[in-house]
């Protein structure tokens, strides 16, 4: 069986969420599991860190690759990303879901297409509903 390189990488700066959501890792560590599950990648294992005084960080490891977290509270900042290989699952599904959770004031998005050559970069198109309050 011969394996595709191709994958897709989302990063997002998200501006403007809720303090309290921001900085709980728990919780974080939930919806990141459920935006695994949304965009139909396999969770091979989860890891969370909760700093003092604020700030968290999760990382799902996929059986396809990964989706991460890493908030800053305290200036209502996360950076998101989420990057899978093949063509089976969809990581912007992944991070449409987390940003209609999170429900940031503004989102900066990008889309790598790695795997084929030389990356290309993408303006990802998000999706509408999850930017709905």
């Amino acid at each position: 069986m011969e394996y595709s390189t191709f994958g897709r990488h989302v990063a997002v700066d998200t501006w403007g969420a809720d303090f309290g959501k921001l900085n709980n890792a728990e919780w974080l560590q939930a919806q990141m599991v459920e935006a695994a599950e949304v965009c139909g990648a396999t969770v091979l294992s989860v890891q969370s860190k909760q700093f003092e005084p604020q700030g968290a960080t999760v990382l799902v490891l996929l059986s396809e690759s990964h989706i991460s977290i890493h908030t800053y509270p305290e200036k209502g900042f996360a950076a998101l990303d989420c990057y899978t290989c093949g063509e089976t699952v969809d990581p912007q599904a992944a991070i449409d879901y987390l940003v209609s959770v999170l429900k940031p004031e503004r989102t900066y998005a990008k889309k790598l297409i790695r795997g084929l050559g030389e990356m290309t970069v993408e303006s990802p198109v998000m999706n509408q509903a999850a930017l709905v309050k």
